[in-house]
């Protein structure tokens, strides 16, 4: 799997941009805000709908075509996946309409794939990419939030039906949350909340396998990965903090060895099991909630535990120790998608070998050559064995 051709117009700060890529590792060189970490976030963007830079879409056309009549950004890649051709094209648009006695702008996105036009669900996973970046180490000091986005984004490439419920989820939750709301004023009934705790039930039940059921492969890829980062010292352990489990306390899962609470024989998760704690949870949670009135159990308020030799890397790791197990994760993310796959995504680094020394950098070059496509920048070739850069596509 490999982009073959990317076109840009109006996106952040390229104007026009037409360029063929490689099926190998090319490597960007130029200085800062030259547009480096702009390139790399137009792939990701076509890959997963999403920009984890920016907090709007609309801040992703070009200050430049703020003085069109309708600004307007365009993205379209051409890839190759499983030896056949397609094209991903999105186009961002901001138009100006009169509302009243002034003008309201109005946002929309319109996506294709192959020509027809799709919603975001349906073209994400057809290009797997991976970011790496400087800020991954939030994943390991920052907030739970961050960490279900990495699971999240993860299982979306892979999994259609996932990214499908999680959306359905996350709706049911705000509906709720609404309804939840209108309780606590005497505006509606208690008995209301049943047909959504059903709702948010099924959705989140398999939300909620499906964590777990990535936790479990992930663990598989670090135990191997973290360890050679480490100089066989330290040993890395993810475990799924579920909050449907019994309350308070909010037990662990899966149990350090792996294994899942609620394994059926075949492997599978029982996912019925998992519906009924949440059953159970919501029902205890029911007077909290509408006091508050916010959904407090489910998936939403999940946590990834990161454990090295026993100790939560999210609260006492130092700040190498987390960018050490940010870097794991991120490469059991690759390991995951080639495992679901069968093909490499596509590698995206944006200048992360200058945060690294040398060994773990050195390393992380290594495991990244494997995929048949990679894109790197830096702003300092010094980073780089001459070896390496013989190797590789230089783009100055």
């Amino acid at each position: 799997m490999y982009l073959k051709h990317l076109s840009l117009t109006n996106f952040r700060n390229y104007t026009r941009l037409e360029i063929d890529l490689p099926a190998r590792i090319s490597l960007l060189q130029g200085e800062n805000a030259q547009g480096k970490t702009n390139f790399l976030e137009a792939i990701y963007y076509l890959a997963t709908t999403r920009t984890p830079l920016a907090s709007a879409d609309r801040q992703l056309i070009s200050w430049a075509a703020e003085e069109d009549v309708i600004p307007y950004a365009r993205l379209e890649g051409l890839y190759t996946r499983g030896g056949e051709d397609h094209t991903l094209e999105m186009i961002l648009v901001k138009e100006r309409q009169p509302e009243g006695g002034s003008t309201a702008t109005v946002f929309r996105r319109q996506i294709r794939l192959d020509g027809v036009n799709r919603r975001a669900l349906d073209v994400v996973g057809k290009l797997n990419v991976v970011l790496f970046l400087p800020e991954d180490v939030t994943l390991v000091s920052g907030s739970p939030e961050e960490r279900r986005r990495f699971l999240d984004v993860a299982l979306c490439q892979i999994d259609p039906l996932y990214c499908a419920s999680l959306s359905r989820y996350n709706r049911v939750v705000a509906q709720r949350n609404a309804l939840l709301h209108q309780v606590r004023e005497g505006r509606a009934s208690p008995n209301q909340l049943e047909y959504w705790d059903e709702q948010l039930v099924k959705e989140g039940a398999y939300v909620l396998s499906k964590r777990l059921w990535a936790t479990e492969k992930l663990n598989a890829h670090v135990s191997e990965i973290h360890p050679a980062l480490t100089g066989e010292q330290e040993r890395l352990v993810l475990l799924y903090r579920a909050s449907v489990a019994k309350r308070p306390g909010k037990e662990i899962l899966p149990v350090p060895d792996g294994r899942l609470e609620g394994r059926g024989s075949s492997g599978e998760l029982a996912e019925p099991r998992l519906a009924e704690a949440f059953r159970r949870a919501l029902q205890e949670a029911r007077r909290e909630e509408i006091a508050r009135g916010v959904t407090i159990v489910g998936p939403h308020r999940d946590d990834l535990t990161l454990l090295v030799n026993g100790i939560d890397m999210t609260i006492y790791g130092s700040r190498g120790q987390q960018r050490t197990v940010a870097l794991a994760l991120k490469l059991a993310e690759v390991g995951l998608m080639h495992q679901q796959a069968q093909e490499m995504p596509i590698l995206l680094l944006d200048d992360v070998i200058s945060e690294l020394d040398r060994q773990r950098g050195e390393f992380l070059l290594k495991r990244v050559s494997q995929a048949q496509q990679v894109l790197i920048t830096t702003t300092d070739l010094r980073y780089y064995a001459p070896d390496f850069l013989a190797s590789v596509a230089l783009w100055r």
